[in-house]
């Protein structure tokens, strides 16, 4: 009987965090272990034509300095991620995809694509050294021609980001479903717009690091990183340096925060590997904040050209997109961002007829990657903002023209005529979007919102309500592992290899597991983020961990019970089926004075002359799952902002914010809530502030917080919650994935609330952030319209 699933439990996380105790990439600290520091290319395009590192070299404290020249023949360069590149042929047979393969070396040779790109490395023994023989490093660039407009990249003759390319269209497919020409001719209406997603950064409170240290008798790396992806960073690591990818490890510690960028490899991480092997001693390198800021991995950027054609009632015939994605010098991620795009543009609209084309372009900026939601508040924004036009287009309620749009329950599951990137055909599994959007609707008091706005106008506040939907394909494959055992003392342990960066890993598998071995989460210890806890992971990201790393802990801890009961059985001479267990003892429900703790059928169970397992079973008290998915589960939300603009300073204040979320079965109502909260917040900061700015040139010019803007504590408001629970038919447990959710359609949500609030200027939102700047040119174009 489950007792643990289902509580708001606290985190196990908790303690060591607020105690000052846990360990982040930068906590460690091994003996005779050196600094690494980078120097970084001040040009977004230009040829290198010598680096001088002689004075560097003499400085006192440096250990080694090396430059791209050095690692010719010796490191490979970084190429897209294998694993986020394949699509099914039958995929590939629908969208007629081409993709040119693009890479970018560990420290660049012969010229610089990005501002931030590594161009040298200094090994000191300590980071202040490091720094000064860094600012020693002379190098002489030729600069080049830059092109940051992801249009003029496309053009004939711009200037080339990738050598091996014979232009910047990196990626191209087109996604039909359905006849959109036909339905033109159908349509009392056809209306257009273009939306713009700015690019953003994902700034975790804990930039990247890296530690690695070699141990040379046995040829052994280890290699501590910030990571969302171990097992990634060990394959790769192996791949490019050429090394036995079983003698290495990686370990990735308390990460703070990771969102998507913190996924993949970086050239840190290969770098490091490479210098602790070279130097026979520990490396550590420890991002700073204008580092982050410049050459970690950016996201968004996305302009979409949208048609929707409709009639007369508000109902939705179809809708043709053509939308380019600026992904910047190199392309790591393949399809991942354009093809959630496309697979999440319709959300929960009922909208039988689709075409879609995407054009991947290159350009001099840092690489762009999955960031949370990846690829899907920008289609988010586009839609939303396009319903929320045909409804003033047609003098209707937003909230009407939704509602008669959204599919219905009784339509559920329901098939949305394409596949998704996994190969499986796109079909919800399970929601009321009704339901939903009316609990949302009742919670924000929006009729009395409507009743209210007119009184208020003339009070001189302009007060508005946006809606926005999403419905999120969480839970991709291909697969996650977990290992159950228990211990000499009878502790139940358990393996992941998905690795957390804040999504209480520890606490929410101790509540699976310990449902399913029926004890008390202080009998549950949960490791995670280790290569060497299990033999293969995948991965935290694309809120697929409680789908996958949690049945995978189901099912291990399932086989685990099994064996116990058996092992328990053999040794009593009670049969398996008689047996239960609670609280870490096995008894005969017949007679319970008949029983035996976890710790002595453990010692029943260790191999050796003493071993009383059933004939034909391994020693040991342990049991290894897999667990693949048969396609993604699909999550859902409602969002309602009640926002106030002051025409004067023209700021935008959020007064109230209204989620209903379906996230299948909740295993922790406490952890859900502060996902879908966070998430929100990152969603407000795209919606109202935060935009990674390039001048033509391609320098930054938003590299500090002075110039790049967020929202603290004091612009957040807390978003009041309302939880559907309609389970996944795709795992066992029933769960569908939430960790992307807050921060899908709350920069749409908040947008079209801006457009309502200043309704009577007849504004267009059509492009992010929502700044004062912003609001006042369109104020000022609004009153000259």
């Amino acid at each position: 009987m489950a007792t643990l699933v289902g509580q708001s439990l606290r985190r196990k996380e908790d303690y060591r965090m607020v105690t000052g105790t846990g360990m982040f990439v930068a906590d460690i600290k091994k003996p005779g272990m050196v600094e690494a520091t980078f120097v970084r290319s001040t040009h977004a395009h230009a040829k290198i034509k010598n680096i001088d590192v002689e004075a560097a070299k003499a400085l006192e404290g440096v250990y080694a300095v090396y430059t791209g020249a050095d690692l010719v023949g010796r490191v490979k360069p970084l190429t897209q991620i294998d694993s986020h590149c394949r699509l099914p042929k039958h995929i590939e047979d629908q969208i007629k995809p081409f993709m040119f393969n693009n890479e970018e070396p560990v420290l660049a040779q012969g010229k610089v694509m990005y501002v931030g790109q590594s161009v040298a490395c200094v090994v000191a023994k300590n980071r202040y050294v490091a720094e000064d023989a860094a600012a020693l490093i002379k190098v002489d660039y030729e600069p080049l021609p830059s092109v940051v407009d992801p249009f003029k990249a496309l053009e004939e003759g711009a200037p080339l980001v990738q050598e091996s390319m014979e232009n910047n269209l990196q990626a191209y497919f087109h996604l039909p479903v359905g006849d959109f020409e036909d339905v033109l001719k159908k349509a009392d209406h056809v209306l257009s717009g273009r939306f713009t997603s700015p690019r953003v950064s994902s700034n975790p409170i804990e930039t990247r690091g890296v530690v690695a240290d070699y141990e040379s008798r046995g040829d052994q790396l280890h290699i501590w990183s910030s990571t969302q992806m171990p097992f990634e960073v060990r394959h790769y690591v192996a791949k490019i340096l050429g090394l036995v990818e079983q003698n290495i490890r990686v370990t990735a510690p308390d990460v703070g925060g990771g969102f998507g960028p913190k996924g993949g490899l970086y050239a840190e991480e290969v770098m490091l590997a490479f210098l602790a092997r070279e130097l026979k001693r520990p490396v550590r390198w420890i991002e700073d904040r204008i580092e982050s800021m410049s050459a970690a991995r950016h996201s968004r950027d996305q302009i979409h050209d949208i048609e929707v054609a409709f009639m007369n009632d508000g109902t939705i015939l179809g809708l043709r997109d053509h939308f380019v994605l600026d992904v910047g010098a190199i392309n790591y991620f393949a399809f991942t961002c354009a093809y959630n795009s496309a697979a999440h543009f319709r959300g929960a609209y009922k909208i039988p007829v689709f075409d879609l084309t995407c054009k991947i372009a290159l350009t001099h900026k840092t690489p762009n990657v999955p960031y949370r939601g990846a690829g899907r508040p920008e289609v988010v924004l586009a839609m939303d903002r396009m319903v929320d036009m045909i409804a003033r287009h047609l003098n209707m309620d937003p909230a009407e023209v939704m509602m008669k749009n959204i599919i219905p329950a009784e339509e559920m599951p329901y098939s949305q005529g394409m596949y998704y990137k996994d190969g499986g055909e796109l079909i919800y599994d399970s929601g009321d979007y009704p339901e939903a959007m009316q609990m949302a609707l009742e919670m924000s008091g929006y009729k009395d919102i409507r009743a209210k706005q007119e009184a208020w106008r003339k009070e001189g506040r302009y007060v508005g309500i946006g809606i926005s939907s999403n419905v999120e394909g969480t839970g991709v494959g291909p697969f996650e592992g977990a290992k159950a055992a228990i211990d000499a003392f009878g502790q139940l342990m358990i393996h992941t290899g998905s690795s957390p960066q804040g999504q209480s890993h520890e606490t929410v598998f101790g509540q699976v597991a310990g449902d399913v071995l029926n004890v008390g989460l202080d009998k549950v210890t949960v490791k995670c983020g280790d290569t060497a806890l299990l033999g293969f992971g995948a991965g935290t990201y694309a809120s697929r961990s409680a789908v996958n790393a949690g049945s995978a802990t189901h099912f291990a801890a399932e086989k685990l019970r099994t064996k116990v009961l058996a092992v328990a059985g053999h040794v009593m001479g009670i049969p398996a089926e008689e047996l239960t267990m609670k609280d870490g003892v096995v008894y005969s429900e017949k007679d319970p004075e008949q029983k035996m703790t976890f710790a002595q059928v453990y010692e029943a169970a260790a191999p050796g002359p003493r071993c009383k397992v059933p004939p034909g079973m391994e020693p040991g008290l342990e049991a290894t799952h897999y667990f693949v998915p048969p396609t993604v589960t699909y999550s859902s939300s409602f969002h309602v902002a009640e926002v106030e603009v002051d025409i004067e300073t023209c700021f935008v204040k959020i007064n109230n914010y209204y989620i209903v979320h379906d996230s299948g079965r909740v295993i922790n109502p406490m952890i859900v809530e502060g996902q879908v909260q966070g998430g929100f917040a990152q969603g407000l900061g795209t919606a109202l502030y935060e935009e990674i700015v390039y001048n033509d040139n391609g320098q930054l010019l938003t590299g500090t917080y002075m110039d790049y803007l967020m929202p603290t504590a004091m612009e957040v408001p807390k978003a009041i919650q309302g939880e559907q629970e309609y389970y996944s038919t795709r795992n066992p447990l029933g769960v569908k994935g939430v960790g992307e959710s807050g921060a899908i359609s709350s920069p749409a949500a908040i947008a079209n609330a801006v457009v309502d609030a200043l309704s009577p200027f007849n504004i267009k939102i059509d492009r992010l952030p929502i700044s004062p700047n912003r609001v006042f040119s369109l104020l000022q174009d609004g009153q000259n319209a």
